[in-house]
């Protein structure tokens, strides 16, 4: 198995037939086109120009098609953002560190039972050859690296959750910055959730980020039909029209007809 994530993709073919029956086929190839480029570059920018040439679609062509397929995504911080791909990454990602891990533990377990190292191998070599000392090189001088500012963890958050939240957004190369959290807690208070709760939905659904829409309650038919339907004590118009008919289309009374039969007999 490739241990390269960027050179292979899952495709659920069940789940994605299921979730795509009403696109067409053109619809059907930008789309591919959309998560293939996720895949491989990261979620694709809200930029109709960009999207269009990531379809291989005309400006026109795309603009009749983005309405279809933005349904697939959530635009987050001017980016299209697909929840399944991102979790299908987190995974690819788990599974090549496990592999490296696997593929460094039995290169150094052959190394440690049938032969020396090479630090080691190396170094007798070189003692038995060389007839005069030579003098070691001075070392070169390091390049310090860029001091990384380090985000605290949020208030009220346990250090188990706080370090899975690091090491997902690690896995989904989104360096933690106070402005992320700062959204997040945002839109924690907006859902009534606390920090936690939102930090530990991320990482349970493989999210990078929170929004409080995303966990709202759906209404459901039984809901939609309670709100749309009138209460009793207001008069339903359908029945209304009905007496109004019924007034018009009805037989005569006797004292009508009556009536009508004097005033035919004078004429």
């Amino acid at each position: 198995m490739a241990t390269k994530v960027d050179i292979w993709m899952p495709l659920y073919i069940a789940d994605y037939l299921s979730a795509t029956s009403r696109l067409t086929t053109e619809q059907h190839g930008a789309y591919l086109l959309l998560i293939m480029d996720y895949w491989k570059n990261g979620a694709p920018p809200d930029n109709d120009q960009v999207l269009a040439q990531i379809t291989k679609l005309s400006p026109d062509a795309w603009s009749n098609a983005r309405s279809m397929l933005q349904v697939f995504f959530q635009v987050e911080d001017g980016l299209w953002i697909q929840h399944r791909v991102e979790s299908e990454m987190v995974k690819a990602q788990h599974n090549k560190q496990v592999n490296v891990k696997r593929g460094k533990a039995g290169a150094e377990a052959r190394w440690n039972k049938n032969a020396p190292s090479i630090n080691e191998a190396s170094s007798e070599q070189c003692s038995a050859d060389s007839t005069s000392p030579s003098p070691s090189p001075s070392p070169s001088p390091t390049s310090k690296s860029l001091p990384t500012k380090v985000i605290p963890t949020p208030g009220g958050v346990s250090d188990s959750v706080w370090q899975d939240f690091k090491t997902l957004r690690k896995a989904k190369r989104a360096p933690i910055t106070q402005k992320a959290i700062d959204g997040i807690v945002r839109e924690a208070n907006k859902a009534g959730w606390t920090v936690e709760q939102a930090l530990s939905e991320c990482c349970f659904r493989g999210w990078q980020a929170f929004k409080a829409d995303w966990v709202a309650p759906k209404l459901n038919f039984a809901d939609i039909g309670r709100v749309t339907v009138p209460p009793s004590n207001e008069p339903d118009p359908a029945l209304m029209k009905i007496k109004q008919d019924e007034k018009i289309t009805r037989p005569p009374t006797p004292q009508e007809l009556a009536m009508f039969n004097l005033l035919r007999n004078k004429a």
